[in-house]
């Protein structure tokens, strides 16, 4: 059996056709803690966190978790949110290893994809590309590698509340973003962290942006990628603006899930893309 598997970063519970499996993060409180699964109440969630003033964290699926996904696999490929924000891939990893002692004949690969969101669920759909043209298990690990190269992650967002909660960046530049309309716009960097970009007042300068980003990367109209968090007008906004300048582009906008909700919050989105 073939085993497609990632975590809940990935945002999808099912993809049709193969056998897919999402192992959840958890986000947690002092007081709350919501596992990113099926089942996760996210408005719940952001509500609460948004007038939380504690410390709020996320933890990675463990070794059990992810035993559990591969179980039954005899082809498995793994992908994890950034090993520089997360433990994921380092769980994922030590899976593996006893996964592979435990069945020798199983061959597994985990690609940390230094991103999350839509640039994980991009790299997820080339895996599965890549397996369904028939090709060596080294063949699909050696191409997957490669499209890693040309992918990348943007995203704007209009609260950091979160990601200053949670020691991801510093409480002051984070309680200037969402005041007077400032979105920040950024990226994920080549080590895997936040980057930021530019400050925007309000979302036309937002979309402005991010379609600047993509023109300076060469972007020529390949697959697009947008998550939003309660935002499908600007998720929708954009991928109007962006058929206009590339018809032939294949968007698709949908909802985060919890993990990726936690990061972003209320307004934010994602935009994975396939770049030369």
């Amino acid at each position: 059996m073939v085993k497609f598997v990632t975590d809940s970063s990935c945002d999808l519970l099912t993809i049709p056709g193969v056998t897919f499996v999402s192992a959840p993060l958890t986000i947690r409180t002092d007081k709350d803690q919501w596992v990113d699964d099926e089942t996760m109440d996210i408005p719940h969630m952001l509500d609460t966190l948004a007038s939380y003033k504690g410390r709020s964290y996320t933890s990675c699926p463990g070794i059990e978790e992810w035993m559990k996904a591969y179980d039954g696999g005899d082809i498995i490929y793994v992908a994890t949110m950034t090993s520089a924000l997360s433990g994921t891939y380092n769980a994922a990893m030590a899976a593996a290893s006893q996964y592979q002692s435990a069945h020798p004949e199983a061959k597994i690969r985990v690609f940390d994809t230094l991103s999350t969101g839509p640039e994980l669920r991009l790299f997820m759909e080339k895996l599965i590309e890549l397996d369904q043209k028939g090709l060596s298990f080294e063949s699909v690990c050696h191409e997957a590698e490669e499209y890693l190269k040309h992918t990348r992650l943007f995203f704007s967002l209009q609260s950091m509340h979160n990601l200053a909660q949670n020691g991801r960046v510093n409480k002051t530049v984070a309680a200037a973003i969402g005041l007077l309309g400032i979105r920040i716009v950024g990226t994920a960097s080549e080590k895997g962290e936040l980057e930021p970009l530019a400050k925007c007042r309000g979302d036309k300068k937002a979309v402005a942006e991010l379609i600047r980003q993509l023109k300076n990367l060469g972007f020529s109209g390949g697959k697009l990628r947008i998550s939003h968090i309660y935002n499908s007008e600007l998720a929708n906004t954009l991928a109007g603006k962006l058929r206009e300048l590339w018809p032939q582009a294949d968007i698709l906008t949908y909802p985060a899930r919890g993990l990726c909700s936690y990061y972003a919050e209320r307004g934010g989105i994602l935009l994975g893309v396939e770049v030369n």
